[in-house]
């Protein structure tokens, strides 16, 4: 397989920090989004995608992941967690595999298919409105696609 520079940026920083984050920019139809590669690959816990936050708090969020994991905590769909965004709390859903070809095309590189799992990180409004909230606006929804296998999130 031939590699060019960031193909080795990415395998160094998997090496060093034990993952590499992404971050892909806003098109037409789509929100922007971040995800890692390499968290499966070195811990066997799931990669993680943040969809419609700015790259830098998205790359932090998932860097936050990363230690938290080498550090022994564990995270599950459908539980709420503090202190990846200030003042909120977040949940996760496992994403699955039909958006991996959209949504994960370096870590479909990685790992050479889709033999991974990855979570999707799920952020409320600064009004605390989740995907299941009463009153949540288009511009929310459409920058939050929910990508388990339902497009939905049910109450945490």
């Amino acid at each position: 397989m031939r590699m060019d520079e960031r193909d080795r940026k990415a395998l160094e920083d998997i090496e060093k920090h034990g993952c590499h984050v992404l971050n892909v920019m806003e098109g037409e139809d789509q929100p922007c989004f971040s995800y890692s590669i390499g968290i499966n690959k070195n811990q066997n816990k799931p990669e993680l995608i943040v969809v419609g936050l700015k790259s830098t708090l998205a790359h932090s969020i998932i860097n936050n992941y990363c230690s938290r994991l080498k550090n022994g905590e564990t995270f599950t769909p459908g539980n709420l967690y503090a202190d990846f965004i200030e003042g909120f709390e977040v949940a996760f859903v496992e994403v699955d595999k039909k958006h991996y070809k959209e949504y994960f095309g370096w870590a479909l590189w990685l790992y050479a298919g889709s033999n991974f799992t990855a979570y999707q990180l799920i952020w409320p409004t600064t009004q605390g409105l989740w995907p299941w909230s009463e009153g949540k606006s288009e511009f929310y929804m459409w920058a939050q696609p929910i990508l388990n296998e339902s497009g939905e999130i049910q109450k945490i």
